[in-house]
């Protein structure tokens, strides 16, 4: 007998909620626990039976997506995925709602809703998986490390940045938008320059960059082809294209390109790590953290032949252990860390290196 996941929606249109109707009480493995409008109607509905998966608008009436997030995760923590429109204040907010407790997002058109959601159904269904598998979770916000910088910090720029021989190239999906925060946040801003991937539609990932920067010490933006990779300054990929780690001369820079998904990401965790491995070596520590899936697993398991420090984020503080654990069972970590390690981890890797034996 097959288990179903009970899926509940929570969006204000009428042709969204028929929509999602269709595809979930299309799939044998779920089926559909309710509809509402908004969350002031979705409450006592869903009160009678929860839901195993919350699909959320997070623009509507009476009560905005984003503050009934916060009650379910205050008082029932569920999966949650969070259906954004692909607009500037949408997109904010999805940013929001994901540091809330949000486990994944399904990006919607504003306009031409119908033709654009059946187009991605696919997507829909992979993002309920996801959060069916999902541990609905807060992460803790660990305390700054309290290291001095070492370089001098400018009234308009954080770090006065410089060309860095280290590289830390991190990969994540379900659960990676709040794990980067938590990690990222933490680093003082002479931290090593990094690269990351983290699974996200295409359009978020630059208000991803930017409210990261904002809370960060470290600078960090959507990477552009072409960067120089610099020591306090992180470079995220952008939504829809790949990301390469290259070496040119004394320094490190980055590509970004166009091409076919790998693993069914674009861009992918694997795409990032093999370029590390062929570019860095033993100069990179490569950190696969929370997500569903094997991306990222045998770009890591490169990266630890050419002899790079390769961690994998421990199952307790994953969202989904679908990613570390696969490149754990592939022998691709030198070691298993909770998350609140990471930042030690990564200014362990330039002052006296981390983890060395293999």
């Amino acid at each position: 007998m097959v288990i179903k996941t009970r899926v509940f929606v929570v969006d204000d249109s009428a042709l969204v909620r028929q929509f999602m109707t269709e595809v979930i009480q299309g799939q044998p493995d779920m089926m559909l626990a309710g509809v509402a409008a908004d969350p002031v109607s979705a409450l006592p509905k869903m009160q009678q039976q929860w839901p195993d998966v919350i699909l959320l608008d997070v623009e509507m009436p009476r009560m905005d997506g984003l503050t009934f997030l916060r009650q379910i995760m205050a008082s029932h923590p569920t999966p949650v995925v969070i259906c954004s429109s692909l607009t500037e204040a949408g997109a904010s907010l999805t940013l929001e709602a994901l540091s809330a407790g949000a486990v994944a997002v399904f990006a919607k058109a504003k306009l031409g809703v119908r033709q654009h959601l059946e187009s991605i159904a696919s997507d829909l269904v992979r993002a309920v998986r996801e959060a069916a598998n999902a541990k609905a979770m807060r992460v803790r916000v660990p305390e700054p490390l309290q290291v001095k910088p070492a370089v001098r910090m400018t009234e308009n720029h954080r770090a006065v940045t410089h060309t860095t021989d280290r590289v830390v190239a991190i990969g994540t999906s379900t659960g990676g938008t709040q794990a980067l925060e938590n990690v990222l946040s933490a680093l003082p801003a002479d931290a090593p320059g990094i690269v990351v991937v983290q699974h996200m539609p295409e359009k978020f990932t630059a208000a991803f960059a930017e409210r990261l920067n904002q809370l960060c010490a470290i600078e960090v933006r959507e990477a552009r082809n072409g960067d120089r990779v610099m020591d306090g300054l992180a470079l995220i990929a952008p939504g829809g294209l790949h990301l390469q780690l290259l070496r040119s001369g004394a320094h490190y820079t980055v590509e970004v390109l166009d091409g076919p998904p790998v693993n069914r990401h674009k861009p992918s965790v694997d795409v990032l790590f093999r370029s590390a491995a062929k570019a860095g070596g033993p100069n990179v520590l490569g950190i696969i953290m929370t997500g569903m899936g094997d991306d990222g697993a045998r770009g890591l398991l490169a990266m630890r032949e050419a002899g790079a420090i390769t961690l994998a984020q421990d199952e307790a503080t994953c969202v989904v252990f679908g990613m570390p654990k696969e490149a754990i069972r592939m022998g691709a970590a030198v070691a298993i860390h909770p998350l609140d390690q990471f930042p030690v981890d990564i200014m362990n890797f330039v002052r006296q290196g981390i983890g060395r034996q293999r």
